[in-house]
This record gives C-alpha cells, structure tokens and sequence, in this order.
C-alpha cells in the first residue's frame, strides 16, 4: 500500500515531461500552415526593403545630428 502511494522519483518525472513536451510539439508541428516557396521570397524581399528603408533614416537622422552637434560646438568654442 505504501509503494502504491510512493511518488515516481526526480528523474522518472523529467523523463516522462520531457516525452510528454517532444509529443506536444510534434503535434503542434503538424498543425502549421508552412509558407510556400513564393510567399517566403515575397516576405524576404519585403523584409529587406524595410530593413534598408529604416537604415537609410537612421543614416540621414545621424548625419543631420551630427552635423548639429559639430556646430553647437563650434559655436560654444568661438
């Protein structure tokens, strides 16, 4: 009776949880729509854009305030 009672020890426990997770996710896998070849070009492409878009601001914005900080400097120094 008492060995009925008896938990399962440390590692029996994270056996079985980690099996459990590994079938979870396989399950899960099965469930997702994956992108066709087309659509995951299409993205790339778009992300890419983006990606250069964003960088071209940030490299004016930081020529511009580089530019401004160089003057307030050379206004304060004389």
């Amino acid at each position: 009776m008492a060995e009925a009672n008896k938990k399962e020890n440390f590692f029996a426990r994270t056996g079985k949880r980690i099996s459990r997770w590994f079938r979870e996710m396989r399950s899960e896998l099965k469930k997702v729509v994956w992108p066709s070849k087309s659509q995951m070009v299409n993205n790339t492409l778009v992300v890419l854009a983006c990606v250069v878009v964003v960088g071209a601001f940030i490299w004016v914005f930081d020529a511009v305030a580089g530019l401004v900080v160089n003057g307030i400097i050379t206004f304060i120094k004389g």
